[in-house]
C-alpha cells in the first residue's frame, strides 16, 4: 500500500518503518561505486531496513518482554541508521541528499522510544 501523498507519512509504524526501508535502499543504490561507499552501503542497508524486520518481529512477539526486546532493538538500529545517513550527508551530501532522510530516521527514534517507554 503506498502513502496518500509524499508529504503525508503513514500513521502505521509498520507502514512506515517499511517506507523507510524503501529508501534506504535508494539512497544506497544513489551512492558511488567506490571501496569506501561500498562499506557504508551494507552497513546503511543492514541497519536501515532492521528496524522495520524488529518493528514487524515485534508485532508477533509472543510476551510483553518479548515485544519490548525488539523495539529497543529497532531504536538502536535508527539510531545507528541515522548516524549512516548523516556520514552520507556529510561526504556525498552534494550529489545524494537525504536531509529527509535524517529527520525521518530521527522521528522514527523518537516514535520507538516513546513506544519502548509504554512497555517498560
Amino acid at each position: 500500500m503506498k502513502s496518500q501523498s509524499p508529504n503525508l507519512k503513514p500513521y502505521d509504524i509498520k507502514e512506515r518503518t517499511l517506507e523507510f526501508s524503501v529508501r534506504i535502499l535508494q539512497v544506497a543504490a544513489a551512492l558511488p561505486e567506490s571501496p569506501e561507499a561500498g562499506i557504508l552501503k551494507r552497513q546503511l542497508v543492514a541497519a536501515g531496513t532492521s528496524i522495520g524486520a524488529n518493528v514487524e518481529e515485534a508485532d508477533g512477539a509472543v510476551s510483553r518482554a518479548d515485544k519490548r526486546k525488539s523495539f529497543v532493538i529497532a531504536r538502536k538500529e535508527a539510531r545507528e541508521t541515522r548516524y549512516w545517513l548523516t556520514l552520507v550527508d556529510r561526504v556525498w551530501g552534494k550529489t545524494v541528499d537525504v536531509t529527509a532522510d535524517v529527520k525521518e530516521a530521527t522521528e522514527l527514534l523518537y516514535i520507538l522510544s516513546s513506544i519502548v517507554d509504554k512497555l517498560a
